[in-house]
């Protein structure tokens, strides 16, 4: 799962190149102000409702379409360790909550909580991408931890040479400050980074789109959930072959880890046919040292 690059995650590289792609458009065609919301005057007294199922369509700033891109291929493992239909079935089904909901609380909590302050809700698939996100924590462990530490040195003590042992033992110790990070705190930074650049605007379709993530995981989203109503996308979207197997368990419980058994004898039938390969050849060798003794007994 930690390959680098975008092997066997062709939904990933998809998203990674429409985030870049869909930023680039916007710039040439000129298009920007089409995407953005302002409640005011968009919604009332314009009435463009349209806006609140177009302004995930992409990125109108540069920079946050690199750091949504560069978040976009952390995630990569995510569809490694589901596979492309559980993938693209997450993708479908949080669509709608992380498209409607940002300008919903928008325009009718946040803008009259705030005195109208808040009126501004930037473009851009970062709802759906912290949702993504929300489920690489909760499934990729990490793999590493370090510790950061800091320290100050002891300017005294360094500089006067005369100070006797007892007076150097009697000082406190200093304190230090340190930090217990993994391999997994540089996409966090990265996150980080793409929810604070429009502060505080894009806050909230991070946040959104976070909790909506967490809601999916916990099965507490209605509709289309894979889990309450058994919807997944058909195998031929993603160019898979459907496989019926007989129920297990309640509703869809039986095709919830088909992906992973399937990956998983491809893996045994690999290794299977290396350790054969492997035999095979010490059975060779056995057979070629065999002779080699036979005809140094006959001479």
């Amino acid at each position: 799962m930690l390959t680098s690059g975008l092997t066997n995650t062709p939904l990933t590289k998809t998203l990674l190149i429409y985030t870049i792609a869909s930023s680039i458009a916007l710039s040439i065609f000129d298009i920007k102000y089409l995407v953005v919301i302002h409640v005011s005057p968009h919604f009332w007294p314009y009435a463009q409702f349209w806006r609140a199922l177009a302004w995930q369509v992409g990125f109108a700033n540069s920079t946050e379409a690199l750091f949504a891109a560069m978040l976009v291929y952390h995630l990569r493992v995510v569809e490694r360790a589901w596979g492309k239909r559980k993938m693209a079935t997450f993708l479908l089904t949080t669509l709608p909550y992380t498209t409607l909901l940002p300008p919903l609380l928008l325009a009718l909590l946040l803008r009259p909580l705030s005195l109208n302050t808040l009126n501004y809700l930037p473009s851009g698939p970062t709802a759906s991408i912290f949702a993504l996100l929300a489920q690489y924590h909760a499934t990729i462990p990490y793999t590493f931890r370090y510790r950061v530490g800091t320290t100050s040195a002891d300017v005294d003590a360094e500089t006067d040479g005369s100070a006797s042992p007892d007076q150097q033992g009697s000082k406190p110790p200093t304190p230090s400050l340190s930090l217990l990070l993994s391999d997994k705190s540089t996409t966090y930074i990265v996150a980080s980074q793409l929810a604070l650049s429009q502060f505080p605007a894009m806050l909230l379709p991070s946040a959104v789109g976070w909790i909506v993530g967490v809601a999916w995981r916990a099965e507490l989203l209605p509709g289309l959930s894979s889990v309450s109503s058994g919807f997944r996308v058909p195998a031929w979207v993603v160019g898979e072959q459907e496989r019926r197997s007989g129920p297990v368990g309640p509703g869809a419980e039986g095709e919830r880890y088909e992906d992973l058994r399937r990956r998983m004898e491809g893996e045994v039938a690999t290794a299977s046919g290396l350790e054969g390969s492997g035999q095979a050849q010490r059975r060779g060798a056995g057979e070629d040292s065999g002779l080699v003794d036979r005809l140094r007994g006959a001479w």
